[in-house]
């Protein structure tokens, strides 16, 4: 073949292909979906509160893309939620699930009920931490698989947490508890003026990580030893970067009017959101005081001083039995108090003192007002596991002792403070602040599943309930609130007392964290006999756009994100 010949046959052939490719792209062009998922037919509950309406909701990567008439579009994913809410995810404002992330990063206890952010920090937080902290840290673990400890700063610990995999978003304050032990230790003393400076440093750190703010819980030994100036001067040192005050309050018994007293001066005069964990009026003398305590922090919103609340919708906290022991008893730390228990004679007075109604301190045991109320949930030591899941009485008449030796003894033998349940709460009251517009929501508890490497241990039902509860309970059988109003409470109310943008509500742009449910059959199965039984109802959860939860089960997809507070410089 001539050369005249073969330039035309190769042009026509580059023709013909350009012309198959334009036509392929174009093809493949008109394939390509706009959206990734479209959730159709539902009834939006956006969060603000107001009535639902019907829409369709459509998601593009990690966004809300579009709300409204979506039945000309396509996606790869088309969910139909006829019948059905489509909500902002939930969110836990007091969360204990750093270290059950680490073990399962599903998070099933709460994705089961709508849970897309944990938040953490009560008190103690997973940073900072020196040497000593960190050895101490990886010497409290029992058993063959103890969990690595990479990380030294909280920044640190939540991207370590990001990149190794979680189903859920997760947040944290730092905890003013975690602050005072790195630079002062267990001591009960004041901090030197130099030593101030360097806790507050480290809480400046923390925020530029993005922390959320400094979280305290003040009826346990260190944090008891902090004087209400050193909390305001941490807080001063978070106020610039958005940060907020979050505290179990010195007291939720005896002095419980005097600690909302002190958290609203501590807002005050750091000028930062003071929020209330986990709100409740403890043992039976102290409920009356609940009325109060709603008008102290109504009358300080009103005065223009931010203040709001989270509670846990149960009658029964949980905590260790430590608590039924004077804070001065555990100056130095658990290592001391566990010396001191075994002197006869301090022994002898720590008996008399759990049973008595104390005013300087949070005698836990006594404000249940008998052993009977005091239900053991975990041990450390294997064989006192046979224990989880009965009373303080029933063990006590078993081992053939007193309530108080019973208390003593098991410390001692399971060298921890051992995790109980107090009934220190009244139902009316709980009903009461359930509504309360300022109230968000809490588990206080780890998110688990039902996996027998958590189940060496009993719980408490919040730890899968606390969330269904709030719609399955209180709105479906008790009708104490609609259920846009329970959205409201669970996503928005909660985010904006955490200061956090673009979650919390159902709004274009804002990261897709989205539930669908059918709000009848959201319901509760935890109880305190059988603790670990996954809330049922809800169907599907998306976190960042992924779908975590499809029909009920869980997807494994890991999509959760480090969530940072609005100061956030790293």
């Amino acid at each position: 073949m001539s050369k005249y010949n073969f330039t035309p046959h190769l042009k026509k052939n580059t023709m013909r292909k350009l012309l198959i490719c334009s036509l392929t792209s174009m093809l493949f062009a008109c394939n390509v979906n706009k959206y990734d998922t479209i959730i159709k037919n539902g009834m939006v509950y956006d969060g603000n509160g107001g009535a639902p309406y019907k829409a369709d909701l459509a998601i593009k990567n990690d966004t809300i893309a579009f709300i409204g008439d979506l039945s000309k579009e396509s996606a790869n994913n088309v969910v139909d939620a006829k019948g059905m809410a489509i909500a902002p995810g939930f969110i836990n404002m007091l969360s204990w699930a750093p270290t059950s992330l680490i073990i399962d990063g599903n998070s099933q206890g709460d994705i089961r009920q709508g849970v897309t952010l944990e938040v953490f920090g009560e008190g103690g937080s997973m940073g900072p931490l020196n040497a000593k902290m960190k050895k101490a840290m990886e010497d409290d673990q029992t058993g063959p698989n103890k969990l690595p400890i990479p990380w030294n700063t909280l920044g640190e610990y939540m991207h370590y947490m990001e990149k190794k995999g979680i189903s859920c978003n997760i947040a944290s304050f730092v905890g003013a508890t975690t602050i005072r032990e790195n630079i002062i230790g267990e001591d009960n003393r004041a901090p030197t003026p130099a030593e101030l400076e360097s806790m507050k440093g480290l809480v400046k750190q923390a925020m530029e990580e993005g922390a959320l703010g400094v979280g305290s819980s003040l009826i346990y030994p260190p944090a008891f030893f902090a004087k209400t100036e050193e909390l305001i001067e941490l807080c001063k040192a978070a106020a610039p970067y958005g940060g907020g005050y979050i505290s179990h309050m010195r007291s939720e018994g005896n002095n419980f009017i005097e600690a909302v007293n002190e958290l609203i001066r501590i807002a005050k005069e750091a000028k930062v959101h003071g929020e209330i964990y986990h709100l409740k009026a403890g043992g039976f003398a102290n409920w009356p005081k609940m009325d109060s305590v709603i008008k102290l922090v109504e009358q300080a919103r009103g005065n223009g001083i931010s203040v709001a609340a989270n509670m846990y919708t149960y009658t029964a906290g949980a905590t260790g039995m430590t608590a039924a022991f004077p804070p001065s008893l555990q100056d130095g730390g658990f290592g001391k108090l566990w010396l001191r228990l075994q002197d006869p004679k301090i022994r002898a007075e720590m008996k008399l003192a759990m049973k008595t109604n104390a005013k300087d301190w949070e005698n836990l045991y006594y404000g249940t007002g008998s052993a009977s109320k005091v239900l053991l949930l975990g041990f450390r030591r294997d064989s006192l596991f046979k224990y989880s899941g009965k009373t303080l009485e029933e063990v006590a008449k078993i081992r053939n002792t007193s309530p108080e030796d019973c208390a003593i003894d098991l410390i001692i033998q399971d060298s921890s403070r051992v995790e109980v349940a107090y009934f220190l709460m009244s139902e009316e009251n709980v009903k009461k602040q359930i509504v309360i517009p300022w109230v968000s929501f809490g588990s206080d508890a780890e998110s688990a599943s039902t996996d027998s490497i958590f189940m060496k241990q009993s719980a408490h039902p919040r730890a899968y309930g606390n969330f269904a509860r709030v719609i399955g309970h209180y709105v479906n059988e008790e009708k104490l609130m609609s259920v846009e109003t329970a959205v409201h409470k669970l996503a928005k109310v909660a985010a904006t007392s955490l200061n956090i943008p673009k979650r919390g509500e159902l709004k274009v742009g804002n990261y897709a964290d989205v539930l669908v449910f059918d709000p009848s059959k959201i319901k509760d199965h935890a109880t305190f006999e059988k603790p670990r039984q996954y809330a049922t109802g809800m169907s599907h959860v998306w976190v960042n756009g992924v779908q975590v939860l499809k029909d009920g089960e869980h997807t494994n997809a890991k999509p959760g994100r480090f969530v940072k507070g609005a100061g956030a410089k790293i």
